[in-house]
């Protein structure tokens, strides 16, 4: 490859044009500082709220109350801070292993430099195995073919040519053309090509420029619970001016009036289901990282659990994205290689491995001469023409006349000459000038293979005594040979998946950019159903969205689509009410992925852009990784449900205990320590108690629940708020006992709080399951949950009986006689729970 005629930019010139045109890169999210992190945080009303408070003492010169609720805060932010870092630090760590080298001309040398650092006008020198950095045309090649699969969703390298074409607008995949795209491989051969685009111009980067047309909507749970927050706190908000009014007008008392209402404001609102989202989700990022799954947007786990379709690309997430061979015909006669290769092969199949390797580069990079190379050796132990006394004469490159491969080899002893060719069954069956029935016949076995899924290549060999090579393959005499079949496998255990995938009520449908027969080949052979059953990208150009939307809800696999058409298909489904998780890897997929509820991309191999717009990354692109993901999105959402359920149950007591004082002209029970303390600290921990539970064993063989339906029902409702109003009587009628019996202010408000903490932690209990009893709950109850009921009571012990801590918290000590008492009594207040569980065998809050 002559570059002398070559001289590139200059370093000058190249800082001109980066001034003008930025780097070759993609925009992506910025990365989110501290003092971004922390605002997005302290919005949430209950960190508002808290916030408040803390001012307000320390306004008021109470100045350990204020340090306590603000110390509470940071903790809750620092937790989510560590693992919004976290998960951008992976994020980045992929962008960094994707980004291509390059080798330029530049003032005449030859440079190795960072892929961004492209610009346009470049002279770029790209090889076998080189990710091309930008689009550009070719100036000259050798035998150049790119595979273009992340564009295009096609396996199969594309041939590219030097000629110019005087209409630079073509289409990605025209294998006549001279143009190559920023992030497609070399598959073989060499060229050089000028850089027209880089960056955001690119063909990846007008895909990525699209997605930003596509608007994200809120998820049902935050809608739900910021509902749920809203109407509590204008319910807060006008009693909170009750109580102020009360104490202005009847107790003439401002300082208190303003903490009690204040107190009470905290008690009612559920300002602790922002913090359970935080906790629920961060830690189910984290426990579903564990699965290789990365999770970008912990919004959508909730959304796992109720997707009902899973769009999946064929090229990479069902099969491996590599060529292997599976089937050999020659002499009318087929052979099944046995993937793990068998050691007996007969002589003529022999034959077709030995010229078909000697139409192989001597090093080959193309996936299917490597393999070829491969099983060749093993079967025949080395070619006997490619031993030290044989050498390549002459190359014939693949041409856009003839997709056809050539070498004639010569023996450098007795100039023995033989000719070994091997490419398109049609250009080889014209190499070998067959006509007639013999040409249908062998055509016939090719389609018979194609519709396996194969990608078929012909080879023939021939023989040339001649001293002078005539210039074109056609002047030779070839005979045929045979046909090598190679198949592109299925990941290991995709079956399984896709079937434990129906078997949770969800359909899968396969998109790809293959052919029709190849995608039904492999579609029946992991279980898609209705495989038979196919809508090509030129039927789909000609349907109405309407029309689609009928034909989608029986129609599971798509094939020959283009890009645009993958987000035609996502909508048509979310049109139809579905659900849509949607799996890819290349720029391709961006915009579907943007579109689905759920978009999942691929960490190996996938895109900048495809994880940019994904909302789950697969680190190992494993298939069975998504099913994980469903399974643990269910058992996620399952259990903010249940957490959620009890937090709006331990809410009516500490609610209930603010205000019934007030109207029995009772001291105030209550401080907004108090509240912190049970809201911060108990609260919290209780929630990660559920967190921790496992979910059933039939998790998996249930339906995708109805992302209509409301996390609480009225049955749902009236069951917590009565487990909270019995709680709230006994916590009353405790403080009532002190007071008659004239006990202290602290000790009648220890009393009430004792029985606050015991009946938070026997509603944790009792809500972990509403079908086992509470034996069986403790029997098979999660480590933290042991940890949370034995800490709390020791806590709670710790804050009565330790006397710097009980005056803290405004508590006095009590006889020990009396603390049992209120814990037998907080049990009691449960048990009618437990009792009508063994009546309500199917009592379920999932």
């Amino acid at each position: 490859m002559d570059l002398t005629n070559y001289k590139g930019l200059t370093e000058n010139e190249v800082l001109e044009i980066l001034k003008l045109e930025g780097y070759n890169e993609l925009p992506s999210q910025k990365k989110k500082n501290f003092f971004v992190l922390f605002f997005k945080i302290i919005k949430e009303p209950m960190f508002l709220l808290l916030i408040s408070a803390g001012l307000i003492y320390l306004f008021l010169g109470d100045i350990n109350d204020s340090l306590m609720l603000l110390f509470a805060i940071f903790i809750v932010i620092g937790i989510t801070f560590y693992q919004e870092r976290k998960t951008e630090k992976t994020l980045e760590a992929l962008k960094d292993l994707s980004s291509p080298k390059a080798l330029v001309i530049r003032d005449g040398d030859e440079k190795k430099i960072n892929g961004r650092e492209i610009v346009p006008n470049d002279i770029v020198i790209i090889h076998e195995g080189d990710r091309i950095p930008a689009d550009g045309i070719v100036l000259y090649e050798e035998s150049l073919t790119v595979d273009e699969s992340l564009l295009t969703g096609e396996s199969v390298p594309v041939t590219k040519t030097d000629e110019k074409k005087e209409n630079d607008n073509i289409l990605v995949g025209d294998d006549n053309n001279s143009f190559v795209y920023s992030g497609t491989l070399v598959t073989s051969g060499r060229a050089i090509i000028q850089v027209k685009m880089t960056g955001i111009k690119t063909e990846i980067g007008k895909i990525g420029k699209s997605l930003e047309t596509i608007k994200e909507e809120d998820t049902l749970l935050n809608k739900e619970t910021s509902k749920i927050v809203r109407y509590a706190a204008s319910i807060a908000l006008s009693l909170c001016f009750f109580v102020l009014l009360f104490y202005l007008f009847f107790k003439n008392d401002l300082i208190n009036g303003l903490l009690s209402g204040l107190t009470l404001g905290m008690a009612i609102i559920p300002e602790e289901f922002p913090v359970v989202l935080i906790i629920f989700l961060t830690l189910g990022a984290w426990r579903i990282s564990k699965k290789n799954v990365l999770t970008r947007k912990k919004a959508v786990i909730e959304t796992l659990g109720a997707a009902t379709v899973l769009c999946v690309d064929k090229t990479g997430t069902i099969t491996l994205n590599k060529m292997q061979l599976s089937v050999l015909y020659t002499h009318n006669n087929f052979y099944e290689i046995d993937p793990n290769l068998e050691k007996h092969i007969s002589v003529e199949f022999k034959e077709l491995l030995e010229f078909g390797m000697l139409a192989n580069k001597k090093n080959p990079f193309d996936p299917m001469e490597k393999e070829l190379n491969r099983v060749g050796e093993f079967y025949i132990k080395g070619p006997k023409h490619l031993d030290i006394d044989w050498e390549i004469l002459k190359e014939f490159p693949l041409s856009k006349d003839l997709l056809a491969f050539s070498h004639i080899w010569k023996n450098k002893k007795n100039n023995e000459k033989i000719l070994a060719s091997k490419g398109a069954p049609e250009a080889i069956l014209h190499l070998c000038h067959i006509d007639g029935n013999e040409k249908d016949k062998i055509l016939n076995k090719v389609h018979e293979m194609s519709s396996r899924g194969l990608r078929v290549l012909g080879v023939a060999r021939g023989k040339y005594n001649d001293d002078v090579i005539p210039s074109n393959q056609h002047d030779f005499n070839f005979e045929f040979v045979g046909l090598l079949g190679f198949i592109d496998p299925e990941r290991k255990n995709v079956n399984e998946s896709i079937k434990e995938t129906y078997e949770a009520g969800m359909r899968v449908i396969m998109i790809t950019g293959d052919y029709p027969g190849t995608a039904k080949y492999i579609a029946k052979k992991v279980g898609i159903k209705n495989y038979d059953q196919v809508i090509t990208g030129d039927e789909l150009y000609h349907m109405s969205d309407l029309e689609l939307a009928e034909k989608i809800k029986v129609i599971n696999i798509f094939a020959r689509i283009i890009p645009e058409q993958k987000l035609k298909i996502i909508n048509a489904l979310k049109s139809n009410g579905e659900i849509v998780a949607m799996t890819g890897d290349g720029v391709n997929d961006a915009p579907a992925l943007k579109s689905a509820h759920i978009g999942i991309s691929m960490g190996e191999r996938g895109t900048d852009v495809a994880r940019e717009a994904s909302d789950i990354i697969l680190l190992n692109d494993d298939f069975s990784s998504i099913v994980s993901a469903v399974s643990l999105g269910r058992r996620i959402y399952d259990n903010i449900k249940r957490a959620m359920g009890y937090l709006l149950a331990v809410h009516i007591p500490i609610a209930g205990i603010s205000v019934l004082p007030l109207l029995f002209n009772y001291p105030s029970v209550l401080l907004p320590a108090h509240v912190a303390f049970l809201e911060l600290i108990i609260d919290p921990a209780c929630s990660t108690v559920f967190e921790g539970e496992k979910g059933s064993r039939f998790i998996m063989k249930r339906p995708p629940r109805n992302l209509k339906e409301t996390i609480f029902n009225r049955k749902n409702i009236f069951i917590l708020f009565l487990q909270g109003f019995v709680s709230l009587i006994i916590c009353f009628l405790l403080f009532y006992f002190a007071i008659k019996n004239g006990m202290s202010e602290n000790e009648s408000r220890t009393f009430a709080f004792a029985s606050l903490v015991l009946s938070n932690i026997f509603l944790i209990t009792i809500n972990l399951s509403w079908d086992k009893g509470i034996l069986k709950i403790f029997k098979e109850a999660n480590k933290v949950f042991y940890c949370v009921f034995f800490g709390a009571i020791v806590s709670l012990l710790v804050v009565i009986y330790v006397e710097p801590v009980a005056s803290l918290f405004h508590l006095s000590r009590i006889d020990v006689k009396y603390f049992l008492i209120i814990f037998i009594i907080s049990f009691v207040g449960v048990s009618w729970f437990e009792i009508l569980k063994l009546f309500k065998k199917q009592l379920q809050i999932n």
